[in-house]
C-alpha cells in the first residue's frame, strides 16, 4: 500500500506543475488491491482536494494584488484544474474497486446460500415420511391356564389401545417434522430468488 500512496503523491506533484507549463493528461490511477487500500486512497484524495482548493483561494487573493491579474488567475485556475483532475481519476478508480468488491461479496454470499439450500433439499429428500404404523403381531398362544379370562381380555384391549395411541403420536410428530423441514426449504429458496432478483436490478442500474 505504501508504494500505491507514493504513486498517488507523484500524480499530485505532476498536477502541481500546471502553472509552469502545460502538462500531459494525468496517468491512470494505480489499481487498488484491497478495500482498505481503496478507502485509504479516497481519504488521501479528500485531503488533497481540500488543500488544492485552499491553495487556489490563497493564489486568487494574491493575483488581485498583481499587475497582470487575469494571467495570474488563469495560471491558478489551471493548476487547480489539473490537480482536481488527477484526484478525480484516483477517486473513480477507488470507488469502482469498492463497488466491485461489494458485488463479489454478494455473489459469494448468494452462492453459499444456494449451496446450503441444495444440501438441505438433498437431506430432506433422503428422509421421507415415516411409514404407517404397523402394530406388532400377537404373541403366540400360551398353554391353557386357570386365569381370569375377563381380566386378561381387558388388559389386552388396554395394551392395544396404548400402542395405537403411541403410534398415532409418533406418526403425527413425523409428519409435523417433515412439514417444518419442507417450509424451511421453501423459505430459503424464496430468499435465494429474492437475492438473485436484487443482484439483477443492481447490475441493470450499474449498466445505465
Amino acid at each position: 500500500m505504501t508504494r500505491q500512496i507514493s504513486l498517488l503523491m507523484v500524480l499530485l506533484a505532476l498536477a502541481g506543475c500546471a502553472s509552469v507549463k502545460p502538462s500531459p493528461p494525468p496517468p491512470l490511477a494505480p489499481p487498488s488491491h484491497s478495500v482498505a487500500e481503496a478507502q485509504g486512497k479516497l481519504a488521501l484524495a479528500a485531503r488533497e482536494r481540500a488543500r488544492a482548493e485552499a491553495e487556489f483561494a490563497v493564489s486568487e487573493q494574491q493575483c488581485y494584488t498583481k499587475f497582470l491579474v487575469n494571467n495570474c488567475l488563469d495560471k491558478a485556475r489551471e493548476k487547480r484544474r489539473t490537480a482536481l483532475a488527477a484526484l478525480h481519476a484516483i477517486e473513480n478508480e477507488a470507488e469502482r474497486y469498492q463497488r466491485q468488491a461489494r458485488v463479489d461479496e454478494r455473489d459469494k454470499a448468494m452462492a453459499k446460500a444456494e449451496q446450503e439450500f441444495k444440501e438441505q433439499e438433498a437431506r430432506i429428500a433422503a428422509q421421507p415420511p415415516a411409514p404407517p404404523y404397523q402394530p406388532p403381531p400377537d404373541a403366540p398362544p400360551r398353554p391353557p391356564a386357570k386365569v381370569d379370562r375377563a381380566a386378561e381380555h381387558t388388559a389386552k384391549v388396554k395394551r392395544i389401545e396404548a400402542e395405537e395411541r403411541a403410534g398415532a403420536a409418533k406418526r403425527a410428530a413425523n409428519v409435523e417434522a417433515y412439514e417444518k423441514r419442507k417450509a424451511e426449504s421453501e423459505r430459503r429458496q424464496r430468499k435465494v430468488e429474492e437475492k438473485k432478483q436484487e443482484k439483477e436490478k443492481e447490475k441493470a442500474a450499474e449498466a445505465k
